[in-house]
């Protein structure tokens, strides 16, 4: 299994929040790479698997994850953790803004979003 990146998810108050945290965290060199309104994503230009990403809700599950794995292959590891018997809190689905991806819970309760990004142009997860 290939990682490709662990990213912390901050739940925030506001949109005012969000942009506090952006302005701070561009401090320490961190550039906004993704903003959906209800959450946004920073990286760094050098690094891109460094990154933060701050959320409002989550529009499309029931919690905001604690954290996101990006994985190559998530249908695998979607198979693998379903036999594992661990709860799954959210099925595994496409969403509009190109990822496929579930929620898990882990052994300490926190939920994780695993995802892999789908292929822009056969539609296939990557």
């Amino acid at each position: 299994m290939t990682i490709r990146r662990v990213v912390p998810n901050v739940q925030v108050e506001s949109e005012k929040s969000m942009v506090n945290n952006r302005d701070f965290y561009g401090l320490l060199g961190f550039e906004e790479v993704m903003n959906l309104g209800w959450v946004r994503t920073l990286a760094s230009p050098s690094n891109p698997t460094a990154q933060i990403s701050f959320l409002t809700e989550e529009r499309t599950a029931p919690v905001v994850p604690d954290l996101s794995v990006e994985v190559e292959d998530v249908d695998t590891v979607y198979a693998e953790v379903v036999a594992s018997g661990a709860e799954i809190v959210r099925e595994l689905r496409d969403e509009d803004w190109g990822v496929r991806r579930f929620f898990v819970r882990d052994p300490n309760g926190r939920v994780v979003n695993v995802l892999g990004h789908r292929d822009r142009v056969t539609g296939a997860a990557r």
